[in-house]
């Protein structure tokens, strides 16, 4: 088992969402979030289709603002900082795994991995061999030039997978990351989870329907209804 430290990397604070949908009426889909996420925990969110999981993690992602509430990372209040600060931050700190891959198909495997660093402003040289290495742990060894359209499904979910992990960010948000995959290659990603985990102590949270990978993680957030529940029974 692997040793944790016992810090907080993430906090949502009263995490409220609403959104308008004409003049009179909203919907509220999140209705008041407190939430911890430790370093080097491994949370998984399930919940019915509706209940909120990918609206929850968008705003933890900073891809999405609440309503009312406070998302603090790694002692940051990130809703405080200007729209500079927060892309400059969100490309840093955290990694996004999505089910449909969302890889720019006029490049190949490699220069997708390699973008998130590009932005950061890292050095082209020092980051080609970093990319190279994460696609070659992601079993992308002769795939490294091959663009999106030339993929399967699960490789170019592999690619996704290593272009989150390059910039060696504290916290990696994950939207059903196997929803699309086989058995087999859920269980590697699954795995290539945990290994990163270990290796790093990365903070991973995945929103999932997948009851091995939900009862394998740390623990479960069940979201109902736009709140935190007790039980599962439901789910």
């Amino acid at each position: 088992m692997t040793n944790k430290k016992i810090n907080v990397l993430l906090s949502a604070q009263k995490i409220i969402k609403r959104y308008q949908m004409d003049k009179d009426k909203s919907l509220t889909v999140l209705k008041g979030i407190d939430l911890e996420l430790m370093q080097g925990e491994i949370v998984a969110v399930i919940g019915h289709s509706g209940a909120g999981k990918s609206t929850l993690l968008h705003i933890m992602g900073a891809l999405d603002k609440p309503s009312e509430g406070e998302i603090i990372i790694n002692g940051d209040a990130i809703y405080d900082m200007s729209k500079e600060q927060l892309a400059r931050f969100r490309n840093k700190t955290i990694g996004f795994i999505f089910q449909f891959h969302y890889l720019l198909p006029e490049f190949n495997a490699i220069e997708n991995v390699m973008m998130p660093g590009l932005i950061a402003g890292e050095n082209k040289k020092t980051l080609y061999p970093k990319a190279e290495s994460l696609l070659l742990k992601v079993g992308l060894k002769e795939r490294l030039r091959h663009r999106p359209s030339e993929l399967s499904g699960g490789e170019q979910q592999r690619v996704a997978f290593a272009r989150a992990l390059v910039n060696d960010p504290l916290l990696i948000l994950a939207d059903e990351p196997s929803g699309n995959l086989d058995s087999k290659n859920s269980q590697a990603l699954h795995e290539l989870i945990w290994e990163v985990v270990g290796d790093k102590q990365t903070t991973f949270v995945v929103v999932t329907h997948d009851r091995k990978l939900s009862n394998r993680a740390d623990r479960s957030i069940i979201l109902r209804d736009g709140l935190i529940c007790e039980n599962d029974e439901l789910i």
